[in-house]
């Protein structure tokens, strides 16, 4: 892959696993110049699903919160950045419906911390708790204080090869268009 062509690519991905009833999802981060560069790493990803994986909805990672974010190679330095890409799931409940409500945040931030406060901030915590229902809360995890179904850097989510041979670098940047997401059933073998 040509170094300046290496895009991060936040992916939905759908199976409908051996032995389940309804389809099954997860979030996939990758570093690739192409989706059809990503398949062997989805795969590895998810092992043991059958031919019916494929991508439910995709986004080139670009900007977000005011910062550019560019894929750049490894050069042997261990400068640490002071913000780093955050990947955030919220979950919660809207009364009367049959299911976990999510949203999904990515966030430039100094820390953890600092992530989980502004995702304690979205309107989602105020939508998605039910009043007087302790079990229904819109939540982030136990062990973060409030509940957070998952909160990862994002580097953290990447391969061990990806990890090696590339870095995310995140710089201020104003007036850069929002990422388009791709939503619709995208199979694997038609990219």
């Amino acid at each position: 892959m040509d170094q300046q062509s290496a895009k991060l690519y936040m992916l939905l991905l759908g199976s409908k696993a051996p032995g389940r009833h309804v389809e099954q999802h997860d979030f996939f981060f990758g570093i690739a110049s192409s989706l059809k560069q990503l398949v062997p790493d989805i795969k590895a990803f998810w092992r043991g699903a059958t031919g019916n994986l494929h991508i439910d909805a995709y986004r080139e990672v670009n900007y977000v919160d005011g910062y550019k974010i560019e894929i750049i190679p490894r050069d042997g330095t261990t400068t640490e950045q002071a913000n780093k890409l955050f990947f955030i799931n919220l979950g919660g409940y809207v009364a009367g419906k049959f299911a976990e409500q999510h949203h999904v945040i990515l966030s430039v931030k100094a820390s953890r911390a600092q992530a989980l406060q502004d995702a304690r901030d979205t309107a989602f915590f105020e939508t998605n708790t039910i009043a007087g229902n302790r079990e229904a809360n819109a939540h982030i995890d136990d062990k973060y204080g409030f509940d957070v179904d998952d909160i990862y850097n994002i580097t953290e989510m990447l391969t061990p090869a990806q990890k090696a041979k590339y870095r995310i670098r995140i710089t201020p940047a104003e007036g850069l268009a929002d990422d388009k997401v791709h939503l619709g059933y995208f199979p694997l073998n038609k990219l």
